[in-house]
């Protein structure tokens, strides 16, 4: 279980004991034949309880049904049925009965839908107050934050604030080639005008003159690829989001090699990760000055 794009959230003091029985009662429930999205909580290992425990680190797994139904799809049947009615009384269906034929269908289409499911992960830190989010986008990590909040009766959470912003301190370590202490840059940059004109480098060594000349010129880093201590590569964003983070391969050789099953390597890679990306925040956090305190 390792996760790949993080958001960060504070939280206050949750509730460990009651919070399995808290999500329990708002567990994901299948697609009715009218319904066009489900949501709740599952269960992340199967047999086991709606809040998975590993050396007091939470793991939850919030999931998404959705029907797929093609608003194409609706708009040819509400075609031919519009047809059919005039054709059938001679007259032409004006633009609101249209609407209502284009509802009606889509009511009728959708039993008939496919469903997709689809799974966010999120890891609570009770010891050090963490929410992370494994997320491709923000509405993603926000749907899982509201879903909580809703089913923990208000659960106070507030997204991770430090006192420099993340792209004046990328801008800054590039500029000088000196990465905070415990990190080295990467190859891999994102720099961005206030005319929004954006220069991206992959796989570039970024000590070049050329870099210098475009944050001179008064572009600042929006993202840029770093290594903490040998041990996780990731992408740092402006918005303070960890991206295409991976985990050295040795450390997850030596977990492989200490399995005896599959469950015993899932909860393995998941103490792995809850504690190399708590260190990691750490000094990430003391990178960025310091985190602000919540209002």
């Amino acid at each position: 279980m390792f996760f790949k794009n993080l958001y960060l959230f504070r939280a206050a003091l949750v509730s460990v004991d009651r919070l399995d029985e808290h999500l329990s009662a708002h567990p994901l429930q299948g697609c009715c034949a009218t319904d066009v999205q489900s949501i709740g909580w599952l269960a992340p290992r199967d047999g086991g309880g709606m809040v998975h425990t590993v050396n007091q680190q939470l793991l939850l797994c919030l999931g998404v049904e959705q029907k797929l139904l093609p608003t194409s799809v609706v708009n040819q049947f509400a075609k031919d049925k519009a047809k059919e009615i005039a054709e059938a009384e001679g007259r032409r269906v004006g633009r609101k009965e249209m609407r209502e034929i284009r509802e009606q269908m889509t009511l009728e289409l959708l039993p008939r839908a496919f469903v997709r499911r689809r799974l966010t992960w999120g890891w609570i830190d009770p010891v050090h107050g963490w929410i992370v989010i494994d997320a491709a986008s923000p509405a993603r990590a926000e749907e899982f934050i509201e879903h909580l909040c809703k089913s923990l009766d208000g659960l106070p959470v507030w997204r991770l604030k430090v006192n420099l912003p993340p792209a004046a301190a990328m801008t800054e370590w590039v500029a000088s080639g000196d990465a905070p202490a415990g990190f080295t840059l990467d190859q891999d940059l994102e720099l961005r005008s206030a005319e929004e004109a954006k220069v991206r480098y992959v796989k570039h060594t970024l000590e070049g003159e050329e870099v210098r000349r475009h944050v001179a010129g008064g572009k600042t880093a929006t993202k840029l690829a770093m290594t903490w201590n040998d041990r996780i590569s990731f992408v740092l964003t402006d918005n303070l989001q960890l991206k295409r983070l991976a985990f050295l391969d040795l450390l997850k050789e030596e977990n492989e090699n200490q399995a005896n099953n599959e469950d015993e390597r899932f909860d393995l890679d998941f103490t792995l990760m809850t504690g190399e990306v708590a260190r990691l925040l750490d000094d990430l956090v003391e990178a960025l000055g310091g985190e602000q305190e919540a209002a």
